[in-house]
């Protein structure tokens, strides 16, 4: 999987773009998601996997919380979904209203996942 920071590669949007309308065409009500954990994060765990299908009646609160499973967070670790590294969203959001405003020239949705112990760096 390339990271969000290959995208400047020659044929790497076209490729994506192709991933996307495939995917788009065997799962018409699922979002692509592509989520990379935040390159200076030191205390949250790498994921499992990048890439995500999810429904587009998902709320950004559903969401959070697959993420959050998936990371086996305690419940005292907080941690923040940023749209395109660099914003947050409203958690009451479906997938669908985020994929809408914020979706990548690509198809994809990206978005970086950090503790709050970034935003003091």
């Amino acid at each position: 999987m390339c990271p969000i920071m290959d995208l400047e590669t020659p044929g790497f949007t076209a490729t994506r773009k192709q991933e996307v309308a495939g995917i788009r065409s065997k799962f018409p009500n699922k979002i692509p998601v592509i989520i990379e954990r935040y390159e200076r994060e030191k205390f949250l765990p790498p994921l499992d996997k990048t890439k995500f299908l999810v429904p587009h009646e998902l709320t950004m609160t559903q969401f959070v919380t697959i993420i959050r499973n998936r990371m086996a967070l305690l419940p005292t670790q907080a941690f923040y979904l940023l749209i395109n590294k660099s914003g947050l969203t409203s958690m009451s959001l479906t997938m669908a209203q985020v994929y809408k405003d914020h979706q990548d020239e690509d198809g994809f949705l990206y978005m970086t996942y950090a503790s709050q112990e970034m935003f003091g760096h």
